[in-house]
């Protein structure tokens, strides 16, 4: 996302929102006239990172096309609480597909509209992480291949939740999960298993892959926007927390979210056709152990009998994925955690913010 100057309003002006800016620079939700593409009535659990990131996605995505959107939902907590017979809150023209074929659903809408010549309407697919990750990364791969004309929006809370909090190919390693119990000398999730998506859809060389979270809202919707620019196969990978699963409090969301960024386990970037062209530099840098303690799915990791090892561990990826994406302002940390000079992620810190 650019760099938008901080204006500071006088206090008690009851200005909402951010409607003194210039209207193109506005947030979405600021708009009295925004499509409400994913309405109040829905049964999401309080503080759903997935909820939010939908909305602000899916709105962004609205007004990039005049409200000329379709989208394909595979099955999974978006569709479940979105949609409870004969219940829906979706405003928009929205189909249900099967837990792992949403990719190839919305590319046969995508194909259908080509044929009867309807260039203006624009198709968007969404799922969970198990749906894009893991069940459906056998059709998402075809849609890459193929460059269909399809943003592809994955919601990640790193686990199968709406049906047990089951581990999947996202969930972070010694996260502890119904199927990854908390115990032996590997406690949660085992180390080296699962696997980082956006780099599998930038090995596709798609013309736009990018990350974001819901602790940077206007970022998400700068992205959606950016990719409903362009034509064939775009991705979008959101980090959604999930206060259930990830056993932190509802309120606290959007904090855990921006920690996983600013720890810098989370890289938040964009790239074009293979190539990191921009990354979200880290504000103020964190521990990965401060990002941890508020979630219970690492509470193994802290108190008697702690894992520092285990922690330690997860401090090594995280200085990695700042080096690899030039995370850090005029250079990156080394393996060993020594500074040393970069040009940041590609060779350049083009769109850096």
């Amino acid at each position: 996302m650019p760099f938008q100057p901080v204006k500071f309003y006088q206090t008690g002006s009851f200005v909402a929102g951010n409607r003194l800016l210039d209207p193109e620079e506005r947030t979405v939700q600021a708009d009295a006239g925004r499509s409400n593409t994913l309405t109040s009535g829905h049964r999401a659990c309080q503080g759903c990172g997935e909820a939010l990131g939908a909305r602000y996605a899916l709105d962004a995505a609205m007004r990039a096309t005049q409200n000329r959107l379709i989208a394909a939902n595979a099955t999974g907590c978006l569709e479940v609480f979105s949609t409870p017979y004969p219940e829906t809150s979706w405003q928009l023209p929205w189909m249900h597909s099967l837990f792992g074929n949403a990719p190839a659903v919305a590319t046969g809408i995508a194909a259908a509209l080509r044929v009867k010549g309807r260039a203006d309407v624009r198709v968007v697919g969404q799922a969970g992480d198990g749906g894009t990750v893991d069940i459906g990364l056998g059709c998402l791969s075809g849609m890459f291949e193929r460059n269909d004309d399809v943003l592809f929006i994955c919601y990640d809370n790193e686990a199968y939740m709406n049906t047990g909090v089951q581990r999947s190919g996202a969930t972070p390693p010694a996260a502890r999960t119904a199927t990854t119990a908390a115990v032996g000398s590997e406690p949660g999730n085992v180390f080296g298993t699962g696997k980082f998506l956006p780099l599998i859809a930038m090995a596709h060389e798609i013309p736009y892959v990018a990350t974001a979270t819901i602790a940077d809202l206007h970022d998400i919707e700068y992205k959606v926007e950016r990719a409903m620019s362009m034509h064939g196969a775009r991705y979008l990978h959101l980090l959604v927390t999930c206060p259930l699963g990830w056993g932190c409090e509802s309120s606290q969301s959007i904090e855990v979210a921006r920690l996983a960024t600013q720890c810098g386990l989370f890289p938040v970037f964009e790239a074009e056709h293979g190539s990191v062209i921009a990354s979200t530099k880290i504000r103020r840098r964190v521990s990965v152990e401060e990002y941890l303690r508020p979630q219970k799915r690492f509470a193994h990791l802290f108190g008697p009998g702690g894992r520092p090892d285990v922690i330690a561990h997860l401090q090594r990826i995280a200085d990695q994925r700042i080096a690899r994406f030039g995370l850090i302002e005029g250079g990156h940390l080394d393996n060993d955690g020594a500074h040393a000079e970069t040009n940041g992620a590609d060779g350049r810190h083009a769109g850096a913010r």
